[in-house]
């Protein structure tokens, strides 16, 4: 037998209140703290992730870089220098590219570092 939507709501109802009354409580907040050291790490892996999509490492003076075919020393100097060179339109493209890999679960501060364009970074 279907239920109807007011028994729905009335049995979802009595399932928030038997949590609440167990002790379910919702999730604190992020310090700003933490908040700063997730943005600050996911940030760095962004702009290697910019870094190695423009290809960067084909002009880096760093051996090592060509070496491994990617970005291995300080990624800010090299997207810095970078965006001088790299088109707008490409770097718009190449972000949109960058979010479709985005898992939806991921949490707010990476979420923000991901979605900053390479600009941004030094603003």
């Amino acid at each position: 037998m279907k239920q109807a939507k007011g028994d729905r709501i009335n049995a979802n109802y009595a399932r928030y209140a038997a949590m609440v009354k167990a002790g379910f409580k919702a999730r604190a907040r992020l310090k700003p703290a933490d908040y700063a050291r997730r943005f600050a790490r996911e940030a760095v892996a962004q702009q290697r992730r910019y870094c190695d999509a423009f290809a960067l490492w084909r002009s880096c003076p760093e051996k090592r870089c060509r070496r491994h075919a990617r970005c291995c020393g300080y990624v800010g100097d090299c997207l810095k220098r970078a965006l001088r060179t790299v088109p707008p339109h490409l770097q718009l493209q190449t972000r949109q590219k960058l979010l479709h890999g985005t898992p939806r679960n991921i949490g707010a501060p990476e979420r923000a570092a991901r979605q900053a364009m390479p600009g941004e970074f030094y603003e």
